[in-house]
């Protein structure tokens, strides 16, 4: 009689051995929690297609921020939503020091202090009343050089707020170096940057764009990456590094983790990634008939993202996310 004389499955016959030898583990240092404030809410507001996403008001913020402390989440990436009324053509509300997102930074600062990172979105569509992240030429267009004096300004602005880490995510040429030249000569060497290196220009981001009040126009293609394209996104990040980037990051997450793998073995930053809101829909739509079992895929989903070669995630599950592991372990 014949036998196998290789036997894996010995390695997976309990639960007990499977955790023994379990190759890639999440950790809620590693979560990144995205939030959004809303101006002029005094309660929270649900975002439809984000079920168990908020638009906060001040006073949700801070316990929100508190909840995630408490579960051990890595980092708060805020993004400020302000009135229709205080949206103009340059994304002028984005640098003010009492606009909606450089508040929310200081009211983070002040609840949660150095206990997690406290990290602000840098780009200006939500901010600008034609919904893209920079300025517009005469054509149309967005101008990448006018744009980038403002991002200098609005990283400044966040600094002063107090905030620890910036995230440029609006795929201008150069905004790196800019930023970290603004930041260096206003006195904030200490402030990082987490830059959006490879963030693509696909069809994932529609509930995001409820979330921010998004009144974009158009689209974005002709700044962000095209998705069939993986030797850009190496250019990028490399422009990225040699600008003085402290973390690159790919966006969205799951339609490319050859991407992320790709960039993991490219450099010896940390790599981050953004699990955006149409994965984190997808999931709880399926979840809400019935289909998947949902905290299943969310730890399955997050831990591909890993195993790809992301230390660092942004995800709307890192709060819920990271109390499970902490139960799990």
């Amino acid at each position: 009689m014949s036998f196998p004389d290789v036997r894996p499955r010995r390695l997976r016959r309990s639960p007990a051995m499977r955790r023994l030898v379990e190759e890639t583990r999440l950790a809620p240092a590693e979560l990144i929690l995205p939030l959004f404030l809303k101006e002029g809410l005094t309660e929270p507001r649900e975002i439809s297609s984000l079920p168990g996403v908020m638009q906060h008001s001040r006073d949700s913020l801070r316990k929100a921020a508190h909840e995630a402390v408490a579960a051990g989440v890595g980092g708060l990436m805020l993004f400020g939503v302000p009135t229709s009324e205080h949206k103009d053509a340059t994304g002028s509300a984005g640098l003010e020091p009492d606009g909606i997102l450089n508040v929310g930074i200081r009211d983070l600062i002040s609840e949660v202090g150095d206990s997690t990172v406290v990290m602000g979105d840098l780009c200006l569509d939500e901010f600008t009343d034609h919904g893209h992240c920079g300025v517009l030429a005469s054509d149309g267009s967005v101008d990448n050089d006018a744009t980038l004096e403002i991002y200098a300004e609005m990283a400044v602005a966040q600094a002063d707020a107090g905030v620890h880490m910036v995230g440029p995510s609006g795929m201008m040429d150069g905004q790196i170096g800019v930023i970290r030249r603004a930041l260096d000569k206003a006195g904030y060497q200490d402030v990082s940057v987490l830059a959006y290196s490879a963030k693509y220009a696909g069809a994932f981001y529609g509930p995001f764009r409820e979330a921010v009040e998004s009144t974009l126009q158009g689209d974005r293609r002709q700044y962000q990456q095209d998705p069939p394209n993986l030797r850009e996104a190496l250019r990028e990040v490399d422009l990225d590094v040699a600008e003085g980037a402290d973390i690159v990051m790919v966006k969205p997450a799951l339609p490319y983790l050859d991407v992320i793998a790709a960039i993991r073995e490219r450099v010896t930053v940390p790599v981050a990634a953004y699990q955006v809101s149409g994965e984190y829909a997808m999931v709880e739509a399926a979840a809400r008939n019935g289909w998947i079992d949902r905290e299943r895929v969310m730890i399955e989903s997050l831990t591909s993202i890993k195993r790809a070669g992301a230390q660092v995630t942004l995800t709307y599950w890192a709060t819920e996310v990271a109390q499970m592991l902490r139960n799990r372990y």
